[in-house]
Protein backbone atom coordinates (compact mmCIF):
# COMPACT_ATOMS: atom_id res chain seq x y z
CA UNK A 1 0.00 0.00 0.00
CA UNK A 2 1.34 3.42 -0.97
CA UNK A 3 1.06 5.67 2.08
CA UNK A 4 2.55 8.62 0.18
CA UNK A 5 -0.18 8.78 -2.45
CA UNK A 6 -1.37 12.25 -3.33
CA UNK A 7 -4.26 12.79 -5.73
CA UNK A 8 -3.91 14.89 -8.83
CA UNK A 9 -6.33 17.40 -7.38
CA UNK A 10 -4.25 17.80 -4.22
CA UNK A 11 -1.08 18.26 -6.27
CA UNK A 12 -2.83 20.85 -8.44
CA UNK A 13 -4.05 22.79 -5.40
CA UNK A 14 -0.60 22.75 -3.76
CA UNK A 15 1.01 24.04 -6.95
CA UNK A 16 -1.68 26.68 -7.44
CA UNK A 17 -1.32 28.00 -3.89
CA UNK A 18 2.48 28.00 -4.22
CA UNK A 19 2.22 30.11 -7.40
CA UNK A 20 -0.53 32.41 -6.10
CA UNK A 21 -0.42 32.64 -2.28
CA UNK A 22 -3.05 35.42 -2.25
CA UNK A 23 -5.64 32.80 -3.19
CA UNK A 24 -5.43 31.34 0.31
CA UNK A 25 -6.82 34.55 1.84
CA UNK A 26 -9.48 34.83 -0.86
CA UNK A 27 -10.50 31.25 -0.17
CA UNK A 28 -10.86 31.99 3.55
CA UNK A 29 -12.93 35.12 2.84
CA UNK A 30 -15.24 33.24 0.50
CA UNK A 31 -15.67 30.40 2.98
CA UNK A 32 -16.57 32.86 5.73
CA UNK A 33 -19.48 34.16 3.65
CA UNK A 34 -21.38 30.87 3.88
CA UNK A 35 -19.84 28.52 6.42
CA UNK A 36 -17.91 30.08 9.27
CA UNK A 37 -20.82 31.58 11.20
CA UNK A 38 -21.65 31.76 14.87
CA UNK A 39 -24.87 29.93 15.73
CA UNK A 40 -27.46 31.69 17.87
CA UNK A 41 -28.36 28.74 20.09
CA UNK A 42 -31.37 30.46 21.67
CA UNK A 43 -32.91 31.30 18.28
CA UNK A 44 -32.25 27.74 17.07
CA UNK A 45 -33.97 26.36 20.18
CA UNK A 46 -37.06 28.54 19.60
CA UNK A 47 -37.11 27.59 15.94
CA UNK A 48 -37.12 23.87 16.77
CA UNK A 49 -39.78 24.30 19.46
CA UNK A 50 -42.07 26.14 17.04
CA UNK A 51 -41.98 23.36 14.45
CA UNK A 52 -45.39 21.98 13.58
CA UNK A 53 -45.57 18.25 12.82
CA UNK A 54 -46.32 17.57 9.19
CA UNK A 55 -48.78 14.95 8.00
CA UNK A 56 -47.41 11.96 6.14
CA UNK A 57 -48.37 12.99 2.63
CA UNK A 58 -48.91 16.70 2.19
CA UNK A 59 -50.09 16.77 -1.44
CA UNK A 60 -53.24 14.75 -0.87
CA UNK A 61 -55.61 14.39 2.04
CA UNK A 62 -57.99 11.54 2.58
CA UNK A 63 -61.60 12.62 2.96
CA UNK A 64 -62.94 12.65 6.49
CA UNK A 65 -65.30 9.83 7.50
CA UNK A 66 -68.12 12.36 7.86
CA UNK A 67 -67.89 13.44 4.23
CA UNK A 68 -68.27 9.94 2.79
CA UNK A 69 -71.63 9.22 1.26
CA UNK A 70 -73.59 6.19 2.36
CA UNK A 71 -75.06 3.77 -0.15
Amino acid sequence: MDYFYESEHTKFMRELFAKQPELIEKQKEARAIWWDKEVDREALKHFKEAKVPQKGYVYFSWPDNEQKTEK
